[in-house]
Protein backbone atom coordinates (compact mmCIF):
# COMPACT_ATOMS: atom_id res chain seq x y z
CA UNK A 1 0.00 0.00 0.00
CA UNK A 2 1.21 3.69 -0.79
CA UNK A 3 0.47 6.46 1.16
CA UNK A 4 -0.02 8.93 -1.18
CA UNK A 5 -1.88 12.18 -1.72
CA UNK A 6 -4.99 12.83 -3.38
CA UNK A 7 -4.74 13.41 -7.00
CA UNK A 8 -7.58 16.42 -6.50
CA UNK A 9 -6.77 19.65 -6.68
CA UNK A 10 -5.51 20.68 -3.13
CA UNK A 11 -7.81 23.15 -1.71
CA UNK A 12 -4.40 24.77 0.37
CA UNK A 13 -1.56 25.33 -1.51
CA UNK A 14 0.42 22.59 -0.78
CA UNK A 15 2.15 19.86 -2.67
CA UNK A 16 1.79 16.36 -1.47
CA UNK A 17 4.05 14.07 -3.11
CA UNK A 18 4.56 10.18 -3.35
CA UNK A 19 7.00 8.69 -0.64
CA UNK A 20 8.47 5.33 -2.04
CA UNK A 21 7.60 2.47 -3.47
CA UNK A 22 8.62 -0.89 -1.99
CA UNK A 23 6.34 -3.21 -2.84
CA UNK A 24 4.98 -4.99 -0.11
CA UNK A 25 1.67 -5.88 0.00
CA UNK A 26 0.79 -4.02 3.50
CA UNK A 27 3.20 -1.92 4.08
CA UNK A 28 6.24 -0.73 2.49
CA UNK A 29 5.32 2.23 1.29
CA UNK A 30 3.77 4.21 4.06
CA UNK A 31 3.68 8.02 4.39
CA UNK A 32 2.68 11.08 3.04
CA UNK A 33 4.91 14.08 2.45
CA UNK A 34 4.64 17.20 2.49
CA UNK A 35 6.82 19.20 -0.27
CA UNK A 36 9.70 20.89 1.89
CA UNK A 37 8.81 18.63 4.89
CA UNK A 38 11.54 15.97 6.61
CA UNK A 39 8.63 14.41 8.79
CA UNK A 40 6.40 13.46 6.75
CA UNK A 41 -23.67 -6.43 8.23
CA UNK A 42 -26.19 -3.93 8.28
CA UNK A 43 -27.06 -2.22 11.28
CA UNK A 44 -24.83 -2.02 14.30
CA UNK A 45 -25.03 -2.89 17.24
CA UNK A 46 -24.11 -2.10 21.48
CA UNK A 47 -20.66 -1.84 21.16
CA UNK A 48 -18.60 -4.51 22.89
CA UNK A 49 -15.63 -3.48 23.97
CA UNK A 50 -13.16 -6.05 25.56
CA UNK A 51 -10.61 -5.40 28.86
CA UNK A 52 -7.67 -3.93 27.81
CA UNK A 53 -4.34 -4.37 29.02
CA UNK A 54 -3.94 -4.39 32.83
CA UNK A 55 -7.87 -5.37 33.92
CA UNK A 56 -9.46 -7.93 34.92
CA UNK A 57 -10.27 -10.90 32.68
CA UNK A 58 -13.01 -11.77 34.80
CA UNK A 59 -13.93 -9.45 36.82
CA UNK A 60 -15.60 -12.34 39.18
CA UNK A 61 -12.55 -14.63 39.02
CA UNK A 62 -11.15 -15.19 42.24
CA UNK A 63 -7.32 -17.27 42.24
CA UNK A 64 -6.96 -17.66 46.48
CA UNK A 65 -8.63 -14.69 46.75
CA UNK A 66 -7.17 -12.40 44.33
CA UNK A 67 -8.69 -11.39 41.26
CA UNK A 68 -7.65 -12.19 37.99
CA UNK A 69 -5.57 -9.86 35.46
CA UNK A 70 -4.53 -10.16 31.93
CA UNK A 71 -3.93 -7.88 29.43
CA UNK A 72 -6.35 -8.45 26.57
CA UNK A 73 -5.44 -7.27 23.49
CA UNK A 74 -4.46 -8.14 19.79
CA UNK A 75 -0.53 -7.93 19.48
CA UNK A 76 0.53 -8.69 15.27
CA UNK A 77 3.39 -8.45 13.39
CA UNK A 78 3.07 -8.71 9.64
CA UNK A 79 5.24 -11.25 7.80
CA UNK A 80 5.41 -10.40 4.27
CA UNK A 81 6.85 -12.47 1.51
CA UNK A 82 6.32 -10.26 -1.74
CA UNK A 83 10.27 -9.60 -2.73
CA UNK A 84 10.73 -11.91 0.38
CA UNK A 85 11.27 -9.20 2.26
CA UNK A 86 10.49 -10.79 5.61
CA UNK A 87 10.21 -14.51 4.41
CA UNK A 88 11.78 -16.73 3.28
CA UNK A 89 14.99 -15.12 3.43
CA UNK A 90 15.56 -15.67 -0.30
CA UNK A 91 13.63 -18.20 -3.25
CA UNK A 92 14.61 -21.59 -3.90
CA UNK A 93 16.17 -22.22 -0.09
CA UNK A 94 16.08 -26.23 0.87
CA UNK A 95 12.51 -26.68 2.83
CA UNK A 96 14.67 -27.09 6.37
CA UNK A 97 15.83 -23.41 5.89
CA UNK A 98 12.49 -22.82 4.96
CA UNK A 99 10.85 -24.09 8.23
CA UNK A 100 13.56 -22.81 10.18
CA UNK A 101 13.51 -19.28 8.92
CA UNK A 102 9.41 -19.24 9.97
CA UNK A 103 10.02 -20.63 13.47
CA UNK A 104 12.36 -17.87 13.68
CA UNK A 105 9.68 -15.35 13.51
CA UNK A 106 7.94 -17.20 15.81
CA UNK A 107 10.59 -17.18 18.60
CA UNK A 108 10.01 -13.38 17.80
CA UNK A 109 6.56 -13.31 18.27
CA UNK A 110 6.93 -15.41 21.44
CA UNK A 111 10.27 -13.38 22.92
CA UNK A 112 8.19 -10.20 22.25
CA UNK A 113 4.73 -11.81 23.74
CA UNK A 114 2.66 -11.15 20.62
CA UNK A 115 -0.37 -13.21 20.10
CA UNK A 116 -1.47 -13.27 16.24
CA UNK A 117 1.15 -13.83 12.85
CA UNK A 118 -0.46 -11.86 9.84
CA UNK A 119 1.37 -14.49 6.86
CA UNK A 120 1.14 -13.14 3.26
CA UNK A 121 -0.51 -16.40 1.62
CA UNK A 122 -1.51 -14.57 -1.83
CA UNK A 123 0.89 -11.75 -2.82
CA UNK A 124 -0.43 -11.75 -6.39
CA UNK A 125 -3.39 -14.38 -7.92
CA UNK A 126 -0.71 -17.15 -6.75
CA UNK A 127 -0.73 -19.24 -3.41
CA UNK A 128 1.28 -20.98 -0.05
CA UNK A 129 -0.53 -23.77 -0.70
CA UNK A 130 -1.86 -26.25 -3.28
CA UNK A 131 -4.68 -24.45 -4.54
CA UNK A 132 -6.76 -25.74 -7.70
CA UNK A 133 -7.09 -21.80 -8.36
CA UNK A 134 -3.35 -20.58 -8.26
CA UNK A 135 -0.04 -21.72 -8.78
CA UNK A 136 2.31 -21.94 -6.21
CA UNK A 137 4.13 -18.41 -5.44
CA UNK A 138 7.56 -17.80 -7.10
CA UNK A 139 8.86 -16.63 -3.18
CA UNK A 140 9.07 -19.83 -1.95
CA UNK A 141 10.77 -22.16 -4.62
CA UNK A 142 12.14 -19.30 -7.07
CA UNK A 143 10.15 -20.87 -9.64
CA UNK A 144 6.85 -19.74 -10.49
CA UNK A 145 4.06 -22.59 -10.03
CA UNK A 146 6.38 -24.85 -8.19
CA UNK A 147 5.71 -26.32 -4.94
CA UNK A 148 8.14 -27.12 -2.03
CA UNK A 149 7.74 -30.86 -0.59
CA UNK A 150 5.70 -30.05 1.75
CA UNK A 151 2.26 -28.61 2.89
CA UNK A 152 3.49 -25.62 3.41
CA UNK A 153 0.40 -23.55 5.26
CA UNK A 154 -0.52 -26.71 6.89
CA UNK A 155 3.11 -26.55 8.61
CA UNK A 156 3.03 -22.86 9.42
CA UNK A 157 -0.36 -23.08 10.86
CA UNK A 158 0.16 -26.23 13.21
CA UNK A 159 3.67 -24.22 14.33
CA UNK A 160 1.82 -21.26 14.68
CA UNK A 161 -0.71 -23.00 16.88
CA UNK A 162 1.50 -25.11 19.19
CA UNK A 163 2.96 -22.01 20.19
CA UNK A 164 -0.73 -20.72 21.29
CA UNK A 165 -0.64 -18.05 18.16
CA UNK A 166 -3.48 -17.13 16.16
CA UNK A 167 -2.59 -17.24 12.44
CA UNK A 168 -4.57 -14.80 9.69
CA UNK A 169 -4.08 -15.48 6.53
CA UNK A 170 -2.88 -12.54 4.72
CA UNK A 171 -4.38 -12.32 1.41
CA UNK A 172 -4.14 -9.92 -1.99
CA UNK A 173 -7.31 -9.93 -3.30
CA UNK A 174 -6.94 -8.45 -7.11
CA UNK A 175 -2.93 -8.27 -7.58
CA UNK A 176 -2.71 -10.57 -10.64
CA UNK A 177 1.02 -9.90 -10.79
CA UNK A 178 4.37 -8.53 -9.22
CA UNK A 179 6.49 -5.54 -10.81
CA UNK A 180 9.08 -6.40 -13.49
CA UNK A 181 12.21 -7.96 -13.47
CA UNK A 182 11.19 -9.74 -9.99
CA UNK A 183 7.87 -10.36 -10.60
CA UNK A 184 5.81 -10.96 -14.28
CA UNK A 185 5.09 -7.60 -14.72
CA UNK A 186 2.34 -6.87 -17.23
CA UNK A 187 3.43 -9.78 -19.00
CA UNK A 188 0.33 -12.35 -19.18
CA UNK A 189 2.83 -15.00 -20.51
CA UNK A 190 5.58 -14.30 -18.34
CA UNK A 191 3.12 -16.02 -15.27
CA UNK A 192 3.11 -19.81 -14.09
CA UNK A 193 1.51 -21.80 -17.22
CA UNK A 194 -1.44 -22.07 -14.64
CA UNK A 195 -2.13 -18.70 -13.57
CA UNK A 196 -5.62 -17.92 -13.90
CA UNK A 197 -4.86 -14.92 -15.89
CA UNK A 198 -3.60 -17.16 -18.66
CA UNK A 199 -6.79 -18.93 -18.70
CA UNK A 200 -8.80 -15.81 -18.71
CA UNK A 201 -7.10 -12.68 -20.05
CA UNK A 202 -10.05 -11.00 -20.30
CA UNK A 203 -10.08 -11.18 -16.78
CA UNK A 204 -6.69 -9.07 -16.71
CA UNK A 205 -5.91 -5.41 -16.59
CA UNK A 206 -2.37 -3.79 -16.70
CA UNK A 207 -2.41 -0.90 -14.32
CA UNK A 208 -0.24 1.23 -14.51
CA UNK A 209 0.49 1.49 -18.18
CA UNK A 210 3.34 -0.77 -20.02
CA UNK A 211 6.79 1.42 -19.96
CA UNK A 212 5.60 2.89 -16.67
CA UNK A 213 7.61 1.72 -13.07
CA UNK A 214 5.41 -0.62 -11.29
CA UNK A 215 3.12 -1.83 -14.25
CA UNK A 216 1.46 -5.33 -13.24
CA UNK A 217 -1.65 -7.56 -13.97
CA UNK A 218 -4.56 -7.12 -11.77
CA UNK A 219 -8.30 -8.88 -11.76
CA UNK A 220 -10.94 -6.15 -12.80
CA UNK A 221 -12.56 -6.20 -9.95
CA UNK A 222 -16.07 -5.15 -12.05
CA UNK A 223 -15.78 -8.01 -13.50
CA UNK A 224 -18.56 -10.33 -11.72
CA UNK A 225 -16.87 -13.64 -13.12
CA UNK A 226 -13.61 -12.25 -12.07
CA UNK A 227 -14.40 -11.06 -8.61
CA UNK A 228 -16.70 -14.57 -7.62
CA UNK A 229 -13.66 -16.71 -8.67
CA UNK A 230 -11.24 -14.21 -6.26
CA UNK A 231 -13.58 -15.30 -3.58
CA UNK A 232 -13.38 -18.93 -4.31
CA UNK A 233 -9.57 -18.89 -4.37
CA UNK A 234 -9.01 -17.43 -1.00
CA UNK A 235 -12.23 -19.54 0.36
CA UNK A 236 -10.09 -22.47 -0.58
CA UNK A 237 -7.57 -21.77 1.97
CA UNK A 238 -10.09 -21.21 4.57
CA UNK A 239 -11.91 -24.55 4.18
CA UNK A 240 -8.80 -26.45 3.81
CA UNK A 241 -7.02 -25.07 6.68
CA UNK A 242 -7.03 -24.09 10.19
CA UNK A 243 -6.93 -19.80 9.85
CA UNK A 244 -7.74 -18.13 12.81
CA UNK A 245 -8.21 -15.09 10.56
CA UNK A 246 -8.92 -13.54 7.01
CA UNK A 247 -6.73 -10.38 6.46
CA UNK A 248 -6.44 -7.97 3.67
CA UNK A 249 -4.30 -5.07 3.13
CA UNK A 250 -5.41 -1.65 1.27
CA UNK A 251 -4.91 -3.27 -2.04
CA UNK A 252 -8.30 -3.34 -4.12
CA UNK A 253 -8.19 -1.07 -7.01
CA UNK A 254 -4.44 0.03 -7.76
CA UNK A 255 -2.97 3.42 -5.98
CA UNK A 256 -2.77 6.09 -8.49
CA UNK A 257 0.22 6.69 -10.93
CA UNK A 258 0.30 10.12 -12.18
CA UNK A 259 -3.35 10.72 -14.17
CA UNK A 260 -3.43 7.37 -15.83
CA UNK A 261 -7.07 6.22 -15.04
CA UNK A 262 -7.42 2.48 -14.30
CA UNK A 263 -8.03 0.83 -17.17
CA UNK A 264 -11.85 -0.66 -17.30
CA UNK A 265 -14.10 1.03 -19.77
CA UNK A 266 -15.48 -1.86 -21.23
CA UNK A 267 -16.65 -3.07 -17.77
CA UNK A 268 -17.89 -0.09 -16.49
CA UNK A 269 -19.93 0.00 -19.65
CA UNK A 270 -21.52 -3.71 -19.68
CA UNK A 271 -21.80 -3.42 -15.78
CA UNK A 272 -22.78 0.00 -14.30
CA UNK A 273 -25.68 0.17 -14.23
CA UNK A 274 -25.94 3.75 -14.80
CA UNK A 275 -23.52 4.29 -11.95
CA UNK A 276 -20.35 6.54 -12.24
CA UNK A 277 -16.96 4.99 -12.41
CA UNK A 278 -16.55 6.29 -9.19
CA UNK A 279 -19.34 4.96 -7.35
CA UNK A 280 -19.59 1.58 -9.29
CA UNK A 281 -16.09 1.01 -8.54
CA UNK A 282 -16.56 1.14 -4.96
CA UNK A 283 -19.86 -0.79 -5.29
CA UNK A 284 -17.52 -3.44 -6.40
CA UNK A 285 -14.79 -3.38 -3.73
CA UNK A 286 -17.93 -3.47 -1.30
CA UNK A 287 -19.48 -6.17 -2.54
CA UNK A 288 -16.21 -8.48 -2.47
CA UNK A 289 -16.10 -7.20 1.31
CA UNK A 290 -19.72 -7.99 2.13
CA UNK A 291 -19.38 -11.25 0.43
CA UNK A 292 -16.30 -12.52 1.59
CA UNK A 293 -17.90 -11.57 5.36
CA UNK A 294 -20.75 -14.14 4.60
CA UNK A 295 -19.25 -16.28 3.17
CA UNK A 296 -16.62 -16.37 5.32
CA UNK A 297 -18.74 -16.92 8.63
CA UNK A 298 -21.25 -19.36 6.65
CA UNK A 299 -18.17 -21.40 6.43
CA UNK A 300 -16.44 -21.27 9.32
CA UNK A 301 -18.46 -19.15 12.21
CA UNK A 302 -15.34 -18.48 14.25
CA UNK A 303 -12.84 -17.57 11.30
CA UNK A 304 -12.39 -13.74 11.81
CA UNK A 305 -12.30 -11.12 9.16
CA UNK A 306 -10.10 -8.15 8.94
CA UNK A 307 -8.75 -5.78 6.87
CA UNK A 308 -5.95 -3.03 6.72
CA UNK A 309 -6.53 0.09 4.87
CA UNK A 310 -4.68 2.84 4.67
CA UNK A 311 -5.34 5.49 7.50
CA UNK A 312 -7.22 8.51 5.33
CA UNK A 313 -10.76 7.51 4.35
CA UNK A 314 -11.67 10.87 3.43
CA UNK A 315 -10.74 15.08 4.60
CA UNK A 316 -12.88 17.54 6.00
CA UNK A 317 -12.31 19.46 2.91
CA UNK A 318 -14.00 16.56 1.00
CA UNK A 319 -16.76 15.17 3.71
CA UNK A 320 -17.52 16.62 6.82
CA UNK A 321 -17.57 13.10 8.41
CA UNK A 322 -13.96 13.14 7.36
CA UNK A 323 -10.62 13.52 9.28
CA UNK A 324 -8.42 16.56 10.31
CA UNK A 325 -6.06 15.24 7.70
CA UNK A 326 -4.67 16.52 3.89
CA UNK A 327 -3.71 13.35 2.17
CA UNK A 328 -4.75 10.95 0.17
CA UNK A 329 -8.23 9.62 0.70
CA UNK A 330 -9.11 5.96 0.17
CA UNK A 331 -12.69 6.56 -0.65
CA UNK A 332 -11.87 8.55 -3.71
CA UNK A 333 -8.73 7.50 -5.02
CA UNK A 334 -8.64 3.68 -4.42
CA UNK A 335 -12.37 3.23 -4.11
CA UNK A 336 -12.29 1.89 -0.42
CA UNK A 337 -15.20 3.24 1.51
CA UNK A 338 -13.55 1.70 4.58
CA UNK A 339 -15.89 3.81 7.29
CA UNK A 340 -18.59 2.13 5.91
CA UNK A 341 -17.19 -1.15 5.97
CA UNK A 342 -17.32 -0.64 9.78
CA UNK A 343 -20.93 0.93 9.54
CA UNK A 344 -22.77 -1.95 8.26
CA UNK A 345 -20.23 -4.67 10.29
CA UNK A 346 -19.22 -6.52 7.49
CA UNK A 347 -16.18 -7.11 9.25
CA UNK A 348 -14.70 -8.26 12.82
CA UNK A 349 -11.84 -6.00 13.10
CA UNK A 350 -10.32 -3.14 11.17
CA UNK A 351 -6.33 -2.06 10.96
CA UNK A 352 -5.93 1.25 10.15
CA UNK A 353 -2.45 1.93 8.92
CA UNK A 354 -1.56 4.96 11.16
CA UNK A 355 2.42 5.75 9.56
CA UNK A 356 2.71 8.91 10.61
CA UNK A 357 3.97 10.43 13.54
CA UNK A 358 2.03 12.44 16.62
CA UNK A 359 2.21 16.18 15.25
CA UNK A 360 2.39 15.47 11.55
CA UNK A 361 0.48 18.57 9.99
CA UNK A 362 -0.72 16.46 7.03
CA UNK A 363 -1.59 13.60 8.93
CA UNK A 364 -1.33 13.65 12.92
CA UNK A 365 -1.43 10.37 13.95
CA UNK A 366 -3.01 11.92 17.30
CA UNK A 367 -5.76 12.93 15.45
CA UNK A 368 -6.54 10.38 13.18
CA UNK A 369 -6.53 7.87 16.14
CA UNK A 370 -9.85 9.15 17.89
CA UNK A 371 -11.02 9.69 14.39
CA UNK A 372 -11.34 5.96 13.90
CA UNK A 373 -11.86 5.29 17.34
CA UNK A 374 -15.35 7.42 16.26
CA UNK A 375 -16.11 5.50 14.08
CA UNK A 376 -15.73 1.59 15.71
CA UNK A 377 -17.90 3.02 18.75
CA UNK A 378 -21.50 1.59 18.55
CA UNK A 379 -20.37 -1.28 16.31
CA UNK A 380 -19.04 -4.30 17.06
CA UNK A 381 -15.84 -4.16 15.06
CA UNK A 382 -12.25 -4.67 16.83
CA UNK A 383 -10.16 -1.95 16.45
CA UNK A 384 -6.18 -2.63 16.37
CA UNK A 385 -3.88 0.07 15.05
CA UNK A 386 -0.84 -0.96 12.33
CA UNK A 387 1.69 0.54 13.42
CA UNK A 388 4.82 1.69 11.63
CA UNK A 389 8.06 -0.11 12.74
CA UNK A 390 9.68 0.12 10.02
CA UNK A 391 9.83 4.07 9.69
CA UNK A 392 12.10 3.89 12.83
CA UNK A 393 15.46 5.57 11.95
CA UNK A 394 14.02 7.60 9.21
CA UNK A 395 15.02 11.66 9.51
CA UNK A 396 12.70 14.06 11.61
CA UNK A 397 10.75 12.58 14.02
CA UNK A 398 11.41 8.69 13.08
CA UNK A 399 14.91 9.68 14.76
CA UNK A 400 13.69 9.14 17.64
CA UNK A 401 13.57 5.94 19.18
CA UNK A 402 10.34 7.19 21.22
CA UNK A 403 8.02 7.66 19.15
CA UNK A 404 6.48 4.06 18.67
CA UNK A 405 6.06 4.12 22.35
CA UNK A 406 4.13 7.37 22.23
CA UNK A 407 1.96 6.09 20.05
CA UNK A 408 1.01 2.91 22.01
CA UNK A 409 0.46 4.75 25.15
CA UNK A 410 -1.90 7.23 23.02
CA UNK A 411 -3.84 3.83 21.63
CA UNK A 412 -3.86 2.95 25.68
CA UNK A 413 -6.01 6.10 26.38
CA UNK A 414 -8.76 4.63 24.07
CA UNK A 415 -10.59 1.44 25.12
CA UNK A 416 -11.43 0.80 21.75
CA UNK A 417 -8.09 0.24 20.79
CA UNK A 418 -8.38 -3.42 21.68
CA UNK A 419 -4.19 -4.09 19.55
CA UNK A 420 -1.68 -3.26 17.55
CA UNK A 421 -0.33 -4.99 14.30
CA UNK A 422 3.66 -4.21 13.66
CA UNK A 423 4.77 -3.87 10.22
CA UNK A 424 6.91 -5.94 9.34
CA UNK A 425 8.64 -8.57 11.39
CA UNK A 426 11.86 -7.72 9.98
CA UNK A 427 11.66 -4.32 11.39
CA UNK A 428 10.74 -5.83 14.60
CA UNK A 429 13.45 -7.52 14.70
CA UNK A 430 15.97 -5.24 13.20
CA UNK A 431 14.87 -3.01 16.53
CA UNK A 432 16.49 0.43 15.01
CA UNK A 433 17.44 2.79 18.03
CA UNK A 434 16.44 0.56 20.48
CA UNK A 435 12.82 1.53 19.67
CA UNK A 436 11.28 -1.98 19.92
CA UNK A 437 12.80 -3.14 22.81
CA UNK A 438 11.95 0.43 24.38
CA UNK A 439 7.77 -0.17 23.64
CA UNK A 440 8.26 -3.84 24.21
CA UNK A 441 8.92 -3.37 28.12
CA UNK A 442 6.53 -0.64 28.78
CA UNK A 443 3.74 -2.39 26.83
CA UNK A 444 4.56 -6.07 26.07
CA UNK A 445 6.57 -6.70 29.41
CA UNK A 446 3.60 -10.00 29.77
CA UNK A 447 1.36 -12.52 27.78
CA UNK A 448 -1.58 -11.38 26.57
CA UNK A 449 -4.80 -13.14 25.56
CA UNK A 450 -6.49 -11.39 22.41
CA UNK A 451 -9.74 -9.62 22.80
CA UNK A 452 -12.94 -11.68 22.99
CA UNK A 453 -15.49 -11.10 20.28
CA UNK A 454 -18.75 -11.51 21.73
CA UNK A 455 -20.61 -12.32 18.28
CA UNK A 456 -17.84 -15.06 17.52
CA UNK A 457 -19.01 -18.39 18.75
CA UNK A 458 -18.58 -18.85 22.42
CA UNK A 459 -17.78 -22.56 23.61
CA UNK A 460 -16.45 -21.11 27.35
CA UNK A 461 -14.93 -24.45 28.70
CA UNK A 462 -15.10 -25.59 32.31
CA UNK A 463 -12.68 -25.00 34.48
CA UNK A 464 -9.72 -27.37 34.10
CA UNK A 465 -8.42 -30.01 36.48
CA UNK A 466 -5.12 -29.19 37.73
CA UNK A 467 -3.00 -30.80 40.13
CA UNK A 468 0.28 -29.29 41.30
CA UNK A 469 4.02 -30.76 41.94
CA UNK A 470 6.40 -28.62 44.06
CA UNK A 471 9.70 -29.22 44.83
CA UNK A 472 12.13 -26.69 46.01
CA UNK A 473 11.81 -23.43 45.24
CA UNK A 474 10.16 -24.92 41.94
CA UNK A 475 6.31 -25.76 41.08
CA UNK A 476 4.65 -28.14 37.79
CA UNK A 477 1.03 -27.99 37.33
CA UNK A 478 -0.38 -30.28 35.10
CA UNK A 479 -3.70 -30.09 33.56
CA UNK A 480 -6.59 -31.64 31.51
CA UNK A 481 -9.37 -29.59 29.92
CA UNK A 482 -11.74 -29.42 26.76
CA UNK A 483 -10.66 -25.90 26.22
CA UNK A 484 -8.55 -24.89 22.60
CA UNK A 485 -5.88 -23.52 25.42
CA UNK A 486 -4.85 -22.99 29.49
CA UNK A 487 -3.85 -19.54 30.85
CA UNK A 488 -1.52 -19.95 33.96
CA UNK A 489 -1.79 -17.05 36.55
CA UNK A 490 0.55 -16.17 39.43
CA UNK A 491 -0.63 -14.69 42.75
CA UNK A 492 1.71 -11.11 43.30
CA UNK A 493 0.35 -8.02 45.10
CA UNK A 494 -3.02 -8.95 45.85
CA UNK A 495 -3.93 -9.79 42.18
CA UNK A 496 -3.40 -12.71 39.79
CA UNK A 497 -1.22 -12.26 37.23
CA UNK A 498 -1.19 -13.68 33.49
CA UNK A 499 2.65 -15.51 33.69
CA UNK A 500 2.15 -17.78 30.66
CA UNK A 501 -0.41 -19.47 27.65
CA UNK A 502 -0.41 -22.89 26.88
CA UNK A 503 -1.56 -24.70 23.60
CA UNK A 504 -4.03 -27.76 23.65
CA UNK A 505 -6.93 -29.01 26.44
CA UNK A 506 -4.31 -30.71 28.63
CA UNK A 507 -1.15 -29.59 29.51
CA UNK A 508 2.06 -28.79 31.94
CA UNK A 509 3.98 -25.35 32.90
CA UNK A 510 6.80 -25.02 35.76
CA UNK A 511 7.98 -22.04 37.44
CA UNK A 512 8.87 -20.92 40.67
CA UNK A 513 7.25 -21.45 43.70
CA UNK A 514 3.94 -19.90 44.83
CA UNK A 515 0.18 -19.44 44.23
CA UNK A 516 -1.38 -20.08 40.84
CA UNK A 517 -4.79 -20.49 39.11
CA UNK A 518 -5.24 -22.11 35.48
CA UNK A 519 -7.96 -21.38 33.39
CA UNK A 520 -9.30 -23.11 30.28
CA UNK A 521 -9.96 -21.12 26.99
CA UNK A 522 -12.08 -22.18 24.03
CA UNK A 523 -11.27 -21.30 20.10
CA UNK A 524 -12.82 -17.47 20.51
CA UNK A 525 -10.66 -16.68 23.93
CA UNK A 526 -13.42 -17.02 25.98
CA UNK A 527 -12.40 -18.27 29.16
CA UNK A 528 -13.10 -20.25 32.43
CA UNK A 529 -13.37 -19.74 35.62
CA UNK A 530 -9.50 -20.54 37.49
CA UNK A 531 -8.76 -23.72 38.81
CA UNK A 532 -6.53 -23.77 42.06
CA UNK A 533 -4.25 -26.81 41.49
CA UNK A 534 -4.84 -29.83 44.13
CA UNK A 535 -1.69 -31.13 45.93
Amino acid sequence: MRHRPSRRPPVLPVVIGIVLAIVAGVGAVRAVWVSGSTGEGAGTSEARVDNRADRASRGDARCDGAPLTAPRELRGIWITTVDNIDWPSRRGLPDDQIKAEYLGWLDLARQRNLNAVFVHVRPSGDALWPSQYAPWSEWITGVRGKAPGFDLMKWMIDETHARNIEFHAWFNPYRGSQPAPNGAGPDINALAPDHPLRKHPEWAVVYPSVGTTGSRLHFNPGIPEAREFVEDSMLEAVEKYDVDGVHFDDFFYQYPVGDQDYPDEAAHRQYGGGKSKADWRRDNVNKLVEEMSRRIHKLKPWVKFGISPFGIWRNTTADPAGSPTRGLQSYDEIYADTRLWVQREWLDYIVPQLYWHIGFDVADYAKLLPWWVNVVKNTRVQLYIGQADYRVGQSGVWSDPAELDRQLALNRTYPQVTGSVHFSAKSMRGDALGSVSKYAAHFYSTPALPPVMAHLPDHTPDAPKVTRQAGGDKVTLRWQSKGASAAVYRVDGGKAHLVATRRGGDGEWSGAAGTYCVTALDRSWNESAPAIPAG
